[in-house]
């Protein structure tokens, strides 16, 4: 994009509780919105600023990310800080919260500070960790990390001992800030992979039974019925039984959903997709059309990347013996547009509840919104052809990207936040100078 650029018409979304403007325009000079409509024209016309024709692209607000994982931030050859912020803000993500699960967790408040940045836009929020160590066993100091900044308290991806979380809502120390619970029990799960179903025994997979979810998914909405003032969130909502116990309750936390969960179910994976590693486990074609259906009620009130990144080297695994998780920052707009837009008739507004309205609110944030002088907006062409490769400069460390060399229809195509630069990983070069 030139350094001044008038996008004109194009449609533009301003902000939570608007309706898209078709045929807009747009000045942006030096990646910062200078001027919208009329205005922006004449601006234009007065500096013979070129002109980009952009019917069928829309311009945005950032997209938010309520909970990833980034266990090396600042190590030098896994994904660390600084390549994080550079995926996020080419995908169009202006803030990115971190669950406290680390090399060290995040459960003191030495661990919360160092993570300032002056080149990157992004703004990286950080999950505190209910118990120390996140063992379950004893609980960390809530207020103190709080007070430094904790956007919130999370123990992880399995529910902490009902004992334990009912004595911090007892104790009352987190003023009304987020606790982020995972309603999942893994000494229930075992070595179940995938949600039980007719093609799971087929493929072979150890089952994950339901049982797994909606049991302590029960145990928290009996919590949240207990101390109603306490938002309690459950993480990664994943089955249609979990869905109808969310409905069914008299008091309800709100939940966020994977956001692969949304895009496929385990009848249409082949056998060696890496998309069957994921936490939780992936449900049927029942559990999805369930997920979206809770997502576009308000039932389920965030979309969460929830990235995982692992180092190829362990991706080189079998599926039973390798860690679940998966990466994908730039695929979640361009999948989710295809599933819920074309394919649902979603609205533009409901997709950017899903993806940024809905996660800052979980994280107590103010909505992400186009704004004279600033440069927090995305701009996504849907009918953009483009396919992800491990070896592209703005693609993450992690090596567990599912979709891989497969065409996908949309992107962001240009996004006003500045990152780092990405820097290749000292094994990659290593490996280019081999020629391998």
């Amino acid at each position: 994009m030139h350094q001044t650029v008038l996008l004109d018409p194009v449609r533009i979304l301003v902000g939570c509780g608007q309706d898209p403007i078709e045929k807009g325009a747009a000045l942006i000079r030096n990646h910062e919105l200078v001027a919208f409509g009329e205005e922006a024209r004449q601006q234009a016309a007065s500096e013979a600023v070129p002109v980009q024709p952009a019917p069928n692209q829309l311009l945005a607000p950032c997209l938010v990310d309520p909970h990833s994982v980034l266990e090396k931030p600042f190590g030098e050859q896994a994904e660390n800080l600084n390549s994080l912020r550079h995926v996020a803000a080419r995908s169009g993500y202006g803030q990115v919260a971190l669950l406290p699960q680390a090399n060290a967790w995040r459960d003191r408040v030495e661990r919360l500070q160092g993570w300032g940045s002056d080149c990157s836009d992004v703004r990286i929020h950080l999950w505190g960790a209910l118990s120390l160590d996140g063992a379950g066993q004893q609980l960390s100091c809530h207020g103190d990390l709080l007070d430094q900044g904790a956007i919130g308290l999370c123990d992880g991806e399995a529910m902490p001992a009902t004992g334990l979380l009912q004595r911090s809502l007892v104790l009352a120390e987190g003023a009304h800030a987020p606790i982020l619970v995972a309603p999942r029990d893994p000494s229930l799960q075992g070595d179940g992979m995938v949600r039980e179903g007719v093609e799971t025994l087929r493929a072979g997979w150890p089952i994950d039974p339901v049982a797994s979810e909606t049991i302590p998914m029960g145990q928290l909405l009996e919590l949240q019925r207990l101390y109603p003032d306490q938002p309690l969130w459950a993480m990664n909502l994943a089955t249609a039984d979990g869905v109808n116990l969310l409905e069914q309750a008299t008091v309800r936390p709100t939940a966020s959903v994977h956001w692969w969960h949304l895009v496929t179910d385990r009848s249409r994976l082949p056998s060696t997709a890496p998309g069957w590693c994921v936490t939780p486990s992936l449900g049927g074609i029942d559990d999805q059309k369930a997920l979206t259906r809770a997502l576009k009620h308000g039932l389920i009130g965030a979309v969460a990347v929830h990235a995982v990144p692992l180092d190829p080297e362990d991706c080189l695994l079998p599926p039973g013996q390798r860690r679940p998780g998966l990466i994908g920052h730039q695929l979640v707009l361009p999948l989710l547009w295809q599933t819920l837009v074309r394919e649902q008739g979603w609205t533009i507004p409901q997709l950017w509840g899903a993806l940024s309205f809905g996660p800052s609110r979980l994280l107590n944030q103010p909505s992400e919104e186009l704004a004279i002088g600033s440069n927090r907006w995305l701009l996504f062409d849907p009918e953009a052809l483009w396919r992800p490769s491990p070896d592209h400069p703005d693609a993450s460390r992690g090596g567990n990207q599912p979709m891989l060399n497969l065409e996908i229809k949309g992107a962001v195509v240009a996004c006003g936040l500045r990152s780092p630069e990405r820097r290749p990983d000292p094994k990659e070069e290593s490996a280019r100078s081999l020629g391998r």
